[in-house]
């Protein structure tokens, strides 16, 4: 067996031709389109076209690019090699079936490759093959002819049927040899070949009744097929006049679906005999499914179903026949042509979609694509597509009657999820018709939300001496993200200005939970900062921080301390007083701190022993003993008293300390006793350095008032003088004291033989200078409004002085800050705390004679002599 391959170069692409086996696969460009042809029934397996080298794609990456050919009625046809890109045939194609009479079949098909998504259109024209032999209607057929049919007579003949088309159909009719009849072939066009028989000679029926001729239809395949008929010619005798069609050809229009019964035109004949041999029979020739003719009046109409889409023209021959005994009949041809009209719904078909999108998908994304057909012809089958809400999506014509479904505006997840997009296709007919469909598109989640906490700054509070591990605090940030995009975990920044924040706390990285790594304590560190980062799980992460404020509540864990003189563990202290002492003499004053705040720091001094005590009575905001009447013979020579301190605290804590007061008759023998602070072996602490600092500046300080005031009562006089004074504190015999802004002096000295004489010095203006004096006189109150120092640190002084003449205590209270009896109003930023203070009611200052430099009085300013 031999085979002859023949590559032919076109003008628009190339023909691979093999002979032998009536083989023909063409490969062409039309329009910008890629165009293969293949001949039908060609064995399944053979190669079609090479679509990776028309597309230009990289034949490694078809398979992991997903290439295929989209799903479509004629998917089934053809296959795609994913290892070479070559489209193979793979079922027996029968044009006939696929295309049925259409000269022109060809199969529009679509390949997708993801990775980016691309669609790729082609088309496969199948070619038509001689597979199909002409065949008549019957195998015999008659015809009756009048002895006196004139030469040249015709009589049609049933037209041959070849399912192939083109060259291939139906192209010449032959007649066997005789003498009487020759074959007149009529041409059509391609679709259409009739034959007619013609009477060449006069017929005798008397020589011939009966004729027998046989009709052959042949094809122009290569090689050709035919098919024959038995024609049966019997000779009549004379009915010698023919009908006669007023036209050859009638021409008609009808619109499809139009219902049985109309009118479609009437065709009309006439015939020269008289009688039955002039009455005419109007028939059709070949038979007609759609339309009927009235056989007296040649009045044709619809009958069945008329469609534009099925069959756009029908061709229909009309037969007219006489009723002679011979009838004779003549032949019309009639045209009908289908008007179309909009019947017929647009159909949208999704071929490919992406039904997740990501949200930060650009503009222009293809989402999906869509194909909308209409089978209507002219403006009824141009379909429109739209969008019928307002989503950030677009539809994008792409190629004839196929779209593509594009993101048009930029998505976000947190806003909308999902989207439901309902797609309308309308036709242009009057009136329109139009479908719908629903697309449903997921939108997935990326990392483009941070987290977020609720409040930029976080305040929380945490008691001193807390559990070693509790949780104190929990935080807790929102991420709108979702997934691992808002999956949170939390970690601490190191912001803390007293100590490493790592040491402090420790914070749970999933819960948010903040434990405690230590006992805090109050009078070591009141509040600490940090800030926690909170960070998602996306790629890339994002995160966000937050400052913590921490505040230690304090607790009442200290006890009172008991200053000096009366300090000393385990002794027990002296104090003698004159047997002829009035009643509220001073005997001595008990001072004492606690380290805690607040009320936990707020002392009460009482008389514990002995009970009943009816000689002595302390002050209890005060600590001062003092007597409560004269001495009498009865009373004991020697009062042991046991002081008990105690603060407000929750519960209270106490300290005692044992003092014996003893009744000497002259007040001579009372001598001032000393006692020396035991100091600690380990150096100098931090506590005397700051005592040293205090009694440096607080010695400073008033040297400087000294000097000041000299030099003021120097060289002012008394009125300018009064200008410049400060507010000052007057002490009064009765014990009580006033504060005064007006301009006057007051000198305070001490007399050298004082032997008791008590100075507190306040650093600041004591009432202060922002404080409102309510009452002057009797249980004094006033309020004072202080602004915190942002970040002051906080520490208690004690300073005690001792003297050669003199017994003498100075207190330096800078702290504590706020005060004791403060109500905390504010913690951010400048802090600001309120204060009401009750001043002594009965405090008395004792100046027994004026002491100075040179018996003269140095003014001192600002000092407050009372036992508080």
């Amino acid at each position: 067996m031999y085979m002859t391959l023949w590559i032919m170069a076109t003008s628009k692409g190339f023909m691979l031709c093999i002979y032998g086996i009536s083989l023909c696969l063409v490969w062409s460009i039309v329009d910008g389109q890629t165009v293969y042809s293949v001949a039908e029934e060609t064995i399944p397996g053979t190669d079609v076209g090479n679509l990776a080298k028309d597309f230009n794609l990289n034949v490694q990456e078809l398979g992991h690019r997903g290439f295929e050919i989209t799903a479509g009625p004629n998917k089934r046809y053809f296959g795609v090699n994913l290892k070479t890109g070559i489209l193979h045939v793979k079922e027996r194609i029968d044009r006939e079936e696929l295309c049925r009479r259409d000269t022109r079949c060809s199969v529009e098909l679509e390949a997708i490759v993801n990775s980016p998504l691309h669609m790729y259109r082609f088309e496969v024209n199948i070619v038509d093959i001689n597979d199909n032999t002409p065949t008549f209607p019957t195998s015999k057929t008659e015809l009756n002819i009048s002895e006196s049919a004139f030469p040249g007579e015709r009589f049609p003949l049933p037209s041959a049927f070849d399912a192939d088309v083109g060259s291939n159909s139906v192209k010449s009719y032959k007649l066997s040899s005789n003498e009487h009849f020759s074959l007149d072939v009529q041409s059509g066009g391609e679709r259409s070949v009739s034959a007619e028989l013609v009477l060449q000679k006069a017929l005798d029926r008397e020589k011939l009744p009966v004729m027998y001729l046989t009709l052959t239809a042949v094809d122009g395949g290569k090689p050709p097929r035919s098919g024959s008929l038995q024609i049966v010619v019997n000779v009549e005798d004379v009915n010698d006049n023919v009908p006669v069609c007023n036209k050859t050809l009638y021409k008609a229009r009808v619109a499809e679906n139009s219902t049985p019964g109309t009118h479609v035109l009437t065709v009309h004949a006439t015939d020269m005999d008289e009688g039955q041999n002039g009455e005419i029979v109007y028939s059709f020739v070949n038979q007609n499914q759609a339309f009927s003719i009235n056989p007296e009046s040649g009045l044709i109409t619809v009958k069945d179903e008329v469609d534009f889409e099925t069959e756009n023209a029908v061709e229909i021959r009309v037969q007219a026949k006489d009723k002679g005994h011979k009838p004779r009949a003549a032949l019309c041809k009639v045209l009908v042509e289908i008007v179309d009209i909009n019947d017929n719904v647009p159909d949208i078909s999704v071929n490919s979609l992406v039904n997740v999108v990501k949200e930060d998908a650009p503009t222009g994304t293809m989402v999906g694509l869509i194909t909308a057909k209409d089978g209507d012809a002219g403006k009824n089958g141009v379909v429109i597509l739209k969008i019928r809400d307002s989503v950030p999506f677009k539809i994008q014509n792409t190629y004839k009657n196929k779209y593509s479904l594009v993101v048009d505006a930029p998505l976000d997840r947190e806003i909308a999820r999902q989207y439901n997009i309902t797609i309308i296709a309308t036709d242009e007919g009057n009136p329109p018709l139009s479908s719908s469909t629903v697309i449903t598109v997921d939108v997935s989640d990326v990392n483009d939300n941070a987290p977020r906490f609720p409040e930029p700054v976080i305040y929380f509070y945490v008691k001193e001496n807390s559990q070693i591990g509790a949780v104190i605090h929990t935080l807790s940030a929102f991420d709108p993200d979702v997934g691992d995009n808002a999956r949170i975990t939390y970690s601490l920044v190191e912001y803390s200005n007293s100590a490493p924040v790592s040491s402090l706390v420790n914070i749970n990285s999933d819960s948010g939970e903040i434990h405690s790594l230590q006992s805090f304590n109050y009078e070591k560190m009141k509040t600490f900062q940090f800030k926690v980062q909170a960070t998602d799980s996306g790629i890339p992460p994002l995160s966000s921080n937050v400052s913590v404020n921490v505040f230690i509540l304090d607790e009442n864990d200290n006890s009172p301390g008991i200053l000096a003189p009366y300090s000393e563990q385990g002794s027990v202290n002296t104090e003698n007083i004159p047997y002829s002492a009035e009643a509220g003499y001073f005997v001595a004053k008990i001072r004492a701190v606690d380290s805690d705040s607040g009320y936990n720091a707020l002392l009460s001094y009482q008389i514990s022993e002995p009970k009943g005590n009816s000689l002595f009575r302390i002050g209890s905001s005060s600590g001062e003993i003092r007597t409560k009447r004269r001495m009498s013979d009865n009373d004991l020579k020697t009062h042991p008293l046991v002081i008990l301190v105690s603060d407000n605290g929750e519960p209270s804590l106490s300290a005692s300390v044992s003092i014996d007061v003893v009744v000497v008759e002259n007040t001579g023998d009372i001598q001032t006793k000393f006692k020396h602070v035991p100091v600690k072996e380990e150096g100098f602490s931090d506590l005397n350095l700051y005592l040293l600092i205090a009694i440096v500046s607080i010695s400073f300080i008033f040297l400087l008032s000294l000097i000041s005031l000299i030099a003021v009562k120097c060289y002012r006089t008394e009125s300018s003088f009064s200008r410049y004074s400060a507010p000052v504190i007057t002490t009064h015999p009765d014990g009580s004291w006033s504060y005064s802004k007006s301009t006057q002096q007051y000198d305070v000295c001490f007399s050298s033989d004082t032997l008791k004489s008590d100075v507190v010095v306040f650093p600041t203006p004591f009432p202060p200078a922002d404080a409102e004096l309510i009452s002057i006189n009797g249980g004094d109150t006033f309020t004072r409004t202080q602004t915190l120092p942002s970040k002051e640190k906080v520490r208690n002084t004690n300073a005690l002085l001792f003297s050669d003449t003199l017994k003498s205590d100075v207190v330096v209270f800078p702290t504590p800050f706020p005060p004791a009896d403060a109500e905390l109003i504010s913690i951010n930023g400048r802090d600001t705390f309120t204060r009401t203070q009750t001043l002594p009611s009965k405090e008395k200052v004792r100046f027994n004679r004026h002491y100075c430099c040179g018996r003269s009085k140095l003014p001192v300013s600002l000092v407050y002599s009372a036992h508080q």
